[in-house]
């Protein structure tokens, strides 16, 4: 079994680090260059970098804020964003970061994963998807969970696992800067449904929560990003807490 991860999540817009709850309500949380290398030395072990309004507004990652950022850190970076084509991955990975996320426009083309996996393999491909319930389960929102594609999350996960798709980034909208936990039933679902890693995202205010996922759910890695770019948790208590709850972290 490999060890869980700890992952801090960088949501950039306007070039600054933010933070809001359920995708809305947006406060500043500083610098995404001085804030990735404050969490390289706090011994994240990865970081996910994502410019959250580049879809929405048509236009391309901010590349220069990744070439710096991955000057800076010493850990896998993941980027998403604004990401549209097979080029964009080459753009990324050339810029430094090590896997490539996309949300809305491998929905809008699906084949996008199974270009990108065949390029550069999957372990550089991730798909986020981000998921909100409905009366009938959970369905996939794309552009910075504005939009309700009327996709289940469940079967879009199985999908994208078949196409090439290397880890889920899997972000409960319901749950997202709430502080009240992860979503232990919707991260249990796709866990479950796939076999390939997932990455639970959205909700975590406690060091119980992440043992919570962990124990209740197959997630091989717990993002936050209230909890530590408020320094209300730092990356080495919770992997301190996890060790002593029998969790195998990386240290």
């Amino acid at each position: 079994m490999l060890a869980k991860r700890i992952i801090p999540c960088l949501d950039v817009k306007d070039g600054r680090v933010v933070k809001g709850v359920n995708f809305v309500g947006l406060r500043d949380a500083g610098d995404p260059v001085e804030t990735a290398e404050f969490y390289n030395t706090q011994g994240a072990d990865e970081i996910v970098f994502l410019d959250i309004t580049a879809s929405h507004e048509q236009r391309k990652t901010m590349v220069d804020v990744v070439e710096k950022t991955a000057r800076k850190v010493f850990m896998p970076l993941t980027v998403g964003g604004g990401i549209s084509d097979v080029e964009d991955y080459r753009r990324m990975l050339n810029a430094g970061a090590d896997k490539v996320a996309v949300n809305s426009a491998a929905v809008k083309d699906k084949y996008l994963v199974a270009r990108a996996a065949d390029k550069f393999g999957s372990q550089c491909v991730v798909v986020a998807i981000d998921a909100k319930r409905t009366e009938n389960g959970f369905n996939v929102y794309i552009h910075g969970g504005r939009t309700d594609t009327g996709i289940d999350a469940v079967q879009w996960a199985k999908e994208v696992e078949s196409l090439g798709c290397g880890e889920i980034l899997l972000t409960s909208m319901d749950a997202d800067g709430t502080k009240n936990g992860f979503d232990i039933e919707l991260t249990d679902i796709i866990s479950k449904t796939v076999n390939i890693p997932i990455i639970a995202s959205g909700g975590c205010g406690t060091l119980q929560h992440f043992a919570d996922v962990f124990e209740k759910t197959g997630a091989d890695a717990a993002l936050a990003a209230t909890l530590f770019h408020f320094r209300e948790l730092s990356i080495g208590e919770v992997k301190d807490y996890l060790k002593e709850r029998g969790i195998w972290v990386r240290r």
